[in-house]
């Protein structure tokens, strides 16, 4: 199984985990804020059921990502998991971040008593308990496809939108906690309930970080991204593993969405070839690609004859392709040039 298909696998194990964890916590929230009125709890209450939210919006947009192409959208739907994606950071901004925000400021200007403040530490406590356990799940499933990437790589670099909005949507539900209790413990030690709404404050600031990292993160991949580099350098790879193509010219891939990727590229063949042989190779050629790039679903070659002059211009993929396997490239010319 390839790393992208695993991906999507843990993407769908982590956004159910998060879904049940945050739907449990924001109802224990919602009524330890009844209980206490403290404004903190309030902001983590609509946080967590924004998250809850996101959560949804990323299983509906995996099950609309998963429809048959239609003549309108040849190449399928599968852009649609970043566009919920998108949509994730939208809410996350707009319900949870603002929404705290003008809490966190009201309480300030108008502080108010904070009522059975032992209640909201022992929600706090299982919160933390629930949020872990969710943030774990998806760290275990993140590293199933990470690799040696350092994380904030992996979370700019995903292809799957589930993992990277989970990661984040988590680990700003932990902080948001620690926010969170600061501004109880601080207002029931001072008695000010200035400091319950400077906790509201942080959490509604700490969102509107993590939604506009979100933002930038969805907006790139629904422009439309290129294959990780690794990728690319294994469909080269494939390419010219075979008698049929001597070099690639030019080589461009699009993710038409997390597990379905386009390649198109200029390969140069030889011109003894016959049209029939010319086919053949091609055939060949993509079935290589498949092999080594299983979700490489859509192929376009297009056959050249090699110019010196013309290679010049070839894309930075493919020169980085050949400068990290120089043997490799010796080795194929060696094989062309037996006699040599």
């Amino acid at each position: 199984m390839s790393t992208e298909q695993r991906a999507a696998g843990s993407g769908l194990r982590t956004v159910i985990a998060a879904f049940a964890a945050n739907l449990g916590i924001a109802a224990t929230k919602f009524v330890a804020f009844v209980i206490t009125g403290s404004a903190s709890m309030l902001a983590e209450s609509v946080h967590s059921v924004a998250d809850s939210g996101n959560q949804a919006l990323l299983l509906i947009g995996r099950s609309r990502a998963q429809r048959e192409e239609t003549e309108e959208h040849q190449f399928g739907f599968g852009a649609e998991r970043y566009l919920y994606g998108f949509l994730v950071a939208l809410l996350l901004f707009t319900v949870g971040s603002l929404f705290s925000l003008y809490e966190g400021v009201h309480r300030i200007l108008q502080p108010e008593h904070l009522e059975s403040p032992v209640v909201a530490l022992v929600v706090l406590g299982i919160a933390g308990i629930l949020e872990g356990f969710s943030f774990r799940t998806a760290i275990i499933e993140s590293n199933e496809t990470r690799g040696r990437r350092a994380w904030p790589s992996f979370i700019r670099r995903a292809k799957a939108p589930e993992l990277p909005a989970v990661l984040l949507e988590d680990l700003a539900a932990l902080i948001g906690l620690a926010l969170a209790l600061f501004g109880v413990v601080l207002t029931w030690v001072t008695g000010n309930g200035l400091w319950d709404g400077v906790g509201s404050l942080g959490i509604g600031v700490l969102l509107g970080c993590v939604a506009v990292i979100l933002a930038v993160e969805m907006k790139s991949l629904l422009i439309g991204e290129s294959a990780d580099a690794d990728v690319e350098r294994a469909i080269v790879a494939a390419l010219e593993d075979g008698p049929e193509v001597e070099r690639v010219i030019h080589l461009r891939t699009l993710h038409l969405g997390p597990e379905t990727l386009l390649v198109a590229a200029k390969i140069a063949v030889s011109r003894e070839q016959s049209a029939a042989a010319l086919v053949a190779g091609i055939d060949a050629a993509e079935r290589r690609i498949r092999a080594a790039v299983p979700i490489a679903e859509v192929i376009y070659l297009e056959p050249d004859l090699y110019q010196a002059s013309r290679a010049d211009l070839a894309d930075p993929a493919v020169r980085a392709a050949r400068r990290s396997s120089p043997r490799r490239s010796a080795l194929r010319a060696a094989r062309r040039n037996p006699s040599a």
